[in-house]
């Protein structure tokens, strides 16, 4: 039984367009621990007049968590492209103690690729279904959703660079904190000009220079219609396609992009400009409060962390960091000369550099719960920010009075949502004037200054009660989107920072580059606008089959996408896409033959038939759609070129239904050396018998040569390659066009030569499952050591021998292997256990995705040896230092306190000293 509620807390009536309408629903699951099925929704329900429901997966969708979502009900029914935003959080009550019900919030963009979102690790499911815990009482659980649905503008029509004169970019999965912070960047000129004069050359790629990829990134946004791509610049990070769908720190991040510009910045025109720009210094003094003596170190400072908590806004939060501590008691200062004293300690500022950055210490770690949070207090931050207040007391006494520190605000960085993730973006005034911009990924929207400061204050809002007169508890809904991070311009330094950069700023060398790069965009936009018109045939040759089999492919007759390609009109008659072949090939339009290949059933592709005369007489887009009901997503061809005995190309022999064209593969068992040897027609009711004294020839073996023959079937999921009795027809074989015969010498049982891989079959098994393993030290877990060609099928012991031999081991079982995650390009947290898993491929196998990495040690012990100990930590007391030493030894069960003496005694301790 379910048993679900929703409580309105406001209407689509009574709110502006862009206030969001909210809703609280309940959910009560009862026969929870029965609920049959991997997934389990909720019953409708509907805010800002959308449909809603509650998706969980009781059993966790695929990890040992409940995983929980919030759906879009009627997904599958609305139009083509249309998205919706919420925020929400998604609980689970404790009927036990309400303070321990397990809360999670976050937000998003719905749409159609993904209408459901959430967590899929929600909370451990030991947790969940222990009684105890009050998550699961009498075998039931209530889910609660709250949800704040925001009117979205149309995503899909919507011009940035038309309606705000700006462009946004384009987010690469979990890029929106490093789209806010370049936007700010760029949207400060100086910075923006001195990135433009900094010194690169034609020959740099942007891929692999930061100067570059950012001197190109700020032009396109700068001249750009359209959303940038920020690709080059995270490639010249060094990051790979993973860290870049990693939420990486924005502070840190700010500050490895400053220092690296910074140090290519020496020796420049522009040496200096980060400096100049976002350098500060602060003091830090102890000063003693009984005896003449003080304490000075200076820092210099990019940013400066504030607190929130416990902070009305921005001057309370600089009150707390020039806050005077007291060093007396037990936490006395040592003073050189003077002991122990009584001191003051504190900080002050000697100067505030032109552009002033403020991170907001919005996330901490809560040491109570064992967790971070994030801090969603109000938190005020003014228009106009005046460092001078109160005689200065931020500043030190000696700090240049003469600089006036009044500032105005040029960005605010909002992150939106919870500690488990979330959306940023930024609120920008590119001008200093009035008018704010809100730069979210893809979309530049116009703001008031409200929207851009007030409502990214934080804490909580009381939404307005659907039915005032009753007892209603008003509802309180957290604001999730808060700002992290400030960035202020110095008034007396605005009119320097907010400079005029033109084209005459940009390197003529990147306007050649970006002006090519532009036109090749448009070549390519008219190429796709106008692919309806065209179709591309591609054109497979003995040549190519020769060239690929053995080497790139081993099974079937060619890799498809590297083959000659021809982009056809689809008007054209086939006639004129011959010509184009005779043009390419200089084979005579009369001497060739096409046939189309098809998909068969078991997944393989084979040319299945010739054209017929009236098929190569239709338009090439006619005989598209043939190619189409042959299985094939694209028109692609054989080539059939027959030569004459001057090797010229000849007109084709008629083709009768009785002729069958077989393709033939050689397999040499002691080179293991599988190659394409040539194409024959043979009669239906012929037998093999017949031609083998032309495959001798086609293999140049001596006429007589007794060849074994064997069919290649297939090789998904398995392969099927089976033996050929060359006394049968081929057609009592059930051989027809397209098929593949490879044929060897037989082997001779006991030979004078040793061969791995006897026949074809066994060959075509070994080239299936080979797998080429890169092995790496897991002390050194981003270095690759030596890489292994094994098969899939090898099992624990071959593949642990195997590196025991690579590294010149006696004793394999001293090798211990660690598995890779795909994800965190991580060794995993556990080593593979001694015989804990039947073969290679359980090894690299990780969530679906399949690996080529695995980890090695060396141990001192054998594994199975290791795997019996037990670890005991022991904490020695060394009275005379007042220290304590901690040691870590293992043990097997059956050990004594006088085994635990002896070992503590071997290892380099007080103990050993006596």
């Amino acid at each position: 039984l379910v048993v679900a509620q929703t409580e309105p807390t406001n209407t689509a009536e009574s709110q502006a367009p862009e206030d969001p309408q909210t809703s609280r629903f309940t959910w009560t699951i009862e026969n929870f621990t029965r609920v049959s099925g991997k997934k389990h929704y909720s019953d409708v329900f509907v805010v800002g007049g959308f449909k809603w429901r509650v998706l969980i997966f009781p059993k966790g969708n695929n990890v040992d968590h409940l995983s929980m979502y919030l759906d879009v009900a009627d997904s599958g029914n609305l139009p083509y492209g249309w998205s919706r935003y919420a925020q929400f959080s998604l609980a689970i009550v404790n009927q036990i103690h309400q303070k321990y019900t397990a809360r999670k919030d976050t937000q998003h963009q719905f749409n159609a690729r993904e209408s459901d979102w959430g967590f899929t690790s929600f909370m451990p499911l030991s947790e969940l279904y222990d009684p105890s815990r009050g998550y699961l009482v009498n075998d039931t659980v209530v889910v609660e959703a709250e949800v704040a649905v925001r009117k979205m503008i149309d995503y899909w029509t919507y011009d940035s660079k038309k309606e705000t004169g700006y462009v946004g970019l384009k987010n690469q999965g979990a890029t929106c904190y490093m789209n806010s912070l370049l936007q700010t960047l760029y949207h400060i000129p100086y910075f923006r000009k001195a990135v433009y004069h900094m010194p690169t050359t034609e020959n740099d790629m942007p891929s692999g220079s930061i100067p570059l990829a950012l001197q190109s990134l700020f032009y396109k946004l700068q001249y750009s219609d359209n959303s940038v791509a920020t690709k080059e610049l995270t490639k010249s990070f060094g990051w790979d396609t993973y860290d870049s769908f990693m939420q990486h720190d924005v502070q840190e991040l700010n500050r490895v992009l400053c220092e690296k510009l910074e140090d290519k910045m020496k020796g420049t025109v522009v040496e200096g400009t980060i400096e100049q720009l976002f350098e500060g210094h602060h003091i830090n003094y102890i000063e003693c409060i009984n005896v003449d003596y003080k304490s000075n170190r200076k820092e210099s400072f990019y940013d400066l962390q504030l607190d929130v908590k416990g902070c009305r806004d921005v001057y309370a939060s600089f009150d707390k960091y020039v806050e005077v501590e007291r060093l007396e008691g037990d936490n006395k200062y040592q003073a050189e000369q003077h002991g122990l004293q009584d001191a003051r300690k504190g900080v002050l500022f000697l100067d505030f550099p032109p552009v002033l950055q403020l991170q907001l210490k919005r996330f901490e770690y809560d040491y109570m719960r064992d967790t971070m949070v994030k801090i969603n207090d109000r938190y005020e931050f003014p228009l106009q920010l005046d460092l001078d207040k109160d005689d200065g007391k931020y500043l030190t006494p000696d700090a240049d009075r003469s600089i006036r520190n009044l500032y105005t605000l040029h960005s605010v960085l909002v992150h939106s949502g919870g500690v488990h993730g979330g959306h940023y973006y930024a609120f920008i005034r590119p001008t200093l004037s009035d008018q704010w911009y809100k730069f979210d990924d893809e979309r530049v929207t116009k703001e008031d200054t409200k929207k851009a400061l007030e409502e990214q204050y934080g804490g909580e809002e009381e939404l307005p009660q659907v039915n005032p007169g009753f007892n209603n508890t008003p509802f309180k809904f957290t604001k999730y989107s808060n700002a992290y991070m400030l960035v202020y311009i110095r008034e007396s330094d605005k009119e320097k920072i907010m400079c005029n950069v033109d084209e005459k700023d940009i390197a003529e060398h990147l306007r050649i580059r970006l002006k090519k790069e532009q036109e090749e965009k448009e070549h390519k936009k008219k190429e796709k606008a106008e692919a309806h018109l065209y179709t591309i045939i591609k054109v497979a040759r003995d040549e190519d089959l020769k060239e690929q089999i053995g080497k790139n492919i081993y099974f079937d007759l060619v890799d498809h996408e590297k083959v000659r390609n021809f982009r056809i009109q689809k008007q054209l008659p086939f006639n004129s896409f011959k010509e184009e072949v005779a043009k390419e090939y200089g084979i005579p339009v009369q001497s060739q033959r096409f046939w189309l290949w098809a998909k068969r059933q078991n997944h393989t592709y084979r040319p299945n038939r010739p054209l017929a005369p009236h098929e190569e007489a239709q338009s090439v887009g006619q005989l598209r759609e043939v190619s189409n009901k042959a299985h094939n997503a694209e028109l692609k061809l054989f080539l059939e070129v027959e030569l004459g005995l001057d090797l010229r190309p000849i007109r084709p022999p008629e083709k009768s239904k009785e002729d069958i064209l077989l393709f033939f593969k050689l397999y040499n068992p002691e080179k293991e050396e599988l190659r394409f040897v040539g194409r024959l027609f043979v009669k239906a009711l012929g037998k093999p018998s017949d031609i083998l004294t032309k495959l001798n020839e086609m293999a140049g073996f001596s006429p007589n040569e007794e060849i074994e023959l064997y069919e290649e079937i297939k090789f998904e999921p398995n392969v099927m390659c089976e033996h050929i009795d060359k006394k049968l027809s081929f057609r009592s074989s059930q051989l027809e066009d397209g098929d593949i015969i490879s044929f060897q010498k037989p082997s001779i049982p006991g030979g004078d030569t040793q061969v791995r891989y006897k026949d074809v079959p066994s060959f075509l098994e070994y080239v299936h499952n080979r797998q080429v393993v890169h092995f790496r030290c897991l002390e050194k877990p981003k270095e690759e050591e030596f890489c292994l060609e094994l098969s899939k099928l090898h099992t624990y012991d071959d593949v642990v021998e195997r590196v025991a031999r690579q590294l010149g081991l006696d004793d394999p079982s001293k090798v211990r292997l660690t598995s890779h995650n795909c994800y965190s390009q991580q060794p995993k947290p556990q080593p593979i256990r001694y015989r804990g898993v039947e073969h290679l491929l359980d090894m690299l196998v990780h969530y679906n995705q399949t690996s080529d990495i695995l980890y090695y040690e060396v141990l001192d012990i054998p594994l199975p040896e290791l795997q019996c100990l037990k670890t005991l930590k022991v904490a020695f007391h060394h009275a005379t230092k007042d220290e304590v030493v901690i040691h870590s030894i293992r043990l097997s069960k059956n050990s004594t306190i006088s085994d635990v003496i002896t070992d503590l005694k071997t290892k380099s301790n007080p103990l050993s000293r006596g």
